[in-house]
């Protein structure tokens, strides 16, 4: 019996990033042109670039983290699909060696009459459309060929689709290389834009940002708004215990969170399974207005949906903002995009 050995799966494309001079330069350059050589930029023209590029850097993970499951999912794809047709094979060859000895050896050896060639033929199509002339067949072995003829159909198809999930593998490997580039290279230009600020203009901005964070406390803990539902409320209870923890890109907790990875963390603490990304999030409930919105329900931001929060009420939100920042309430009127709709899980 022929030996079942899996198809060798392709070695993976290794995702690459910026260097660090690499993303240097192409902050210089972005820097240059927006501001005149030797004009330094105010701590206002600064933070408003920075915050541009956060989002920007944001857009980019939400992208990232889209290919990232996607790639994921392939991979799990491909190798079922691949360990099914190393168990078909495994079938086929033992449903061959089922047609006797005697063939086998004479196929072997070469000499091998008409019948028996076409018998043990990879084209079993051709051979039933032959097989009727030379009337050596027995019913049984008519019946092994039809066995070989559906395995290697099944076998085939399931070869074109490993190789198609193959190719979408490799390009969204390729997005995942892009994506990760664009994010380091946003990040980077931010940084280098921060460290042109002074030491009480950095201070200044912190405490601007930790008065802004406590003033939405305040008011989420002013406000009366009921949560949407049990489980809504125990997601929400969930993301609060994580306030004060840090922005990280791909974060899923507990101990780091990107916005997405935070709303899905929360609700699988409440046993509900929603998707990794806000784009995907966006589609698993009922959409909401503005009005509509009770505490624990998804809220969404700009135009592509790149940015998710819980809703917290009083018109604040609980989320995982951006690089450089953590979980924390924020107005919904100062996440820098327009709100687009919530949803109720």
């Amino acid at each position: 019996m022929t030996s079942h050995r899996r198809p060798k799966q392709p070695s993976r494309t290794r995702v690459t990033v910026l260097t660090t001079a690499a993303a240097a330069a192409v902050a210089l350059s972005a820097n240059a042109a927006d501001a005149t050589p030797g004009q330094k930029l105010s701590r206002d023209e600064v933070k408003t670039k920075v915050d541009k590029l956060y989002e920007q850097a944001e857009q980019a993970t939400e992208k990232y983290n889209g290919a990232n499951e996607k790639q994921r999912k392939l991979q799990k794809e491909v190798s079922a699909i691949q360990d099914s047709v190393a168990r078909g094979q495994q079938e086929l060859n033992a449903l061959r060696d089922g047609l006797g000895s005697l063939a086998s050896a004479q196929y072997r050896s070469g000499g091998i009459d008409p019948s028996v060639q076409l018998l043990l033929s990879s084209d079993p199509d051709d051979f039933l459309a032959r097989a009727s002339a030379l009337d050596q067949l027995s019913s049984r072995q008519v019946d092994a060929l039809k066995k070989i003829q559906g395995k290697q159909r099944k076998l085939a198809q399931e070869r074109a689709e490993a190789t198609e999930k193959l190719k979408d593998l490799a390009t969204t490997r390729t997005e995942l290389g892009d994506r990760k580039r664009e994010i380091q290279s946003k990040l980077a230009e931010a940084q280098k834009l921060l460290n042109t600020l002074t030491a009480k203009e950095k201070a200044a901005l912190a405490a601007e940002q930790q008065r802004a964070s406590r003033s939405s406390a305040e008011r989420v803990n002013l406000g009366h708004d009921t949560p949407a539902s049990g489980r809504a409320r125990a997601a929400f209870s969930a993301a609060q215990s994580q306030i004060g923890k840090p922005y990280v890109r791909g974060g899923t907790g507990p101990s780091s969170y990107d916005c997405s990875g935070l709303t899905s963390w929360a609700y699988a603490q409440a046993d509900v399974a929603i998707p990794r990304t806000s784009e995907a999030q966006s589609g698993i409930g009922t959409r909401l207005t503005r009005s509509q919105l009770q505490v624990g329900d998804l809220v969404f931001f700009f135009d592509d949906l790149h940015h998710v929060g819980l809703y917290a009420g009083n018109g604040q939100i609980l989320h995982a903002p951006r690089s450089g920042t953590v979980v924390r309430y924020e107005s919904m009127d100062t996440i820098g995009g327009p709100f687009m709709f919530g949803v109720r899980v």
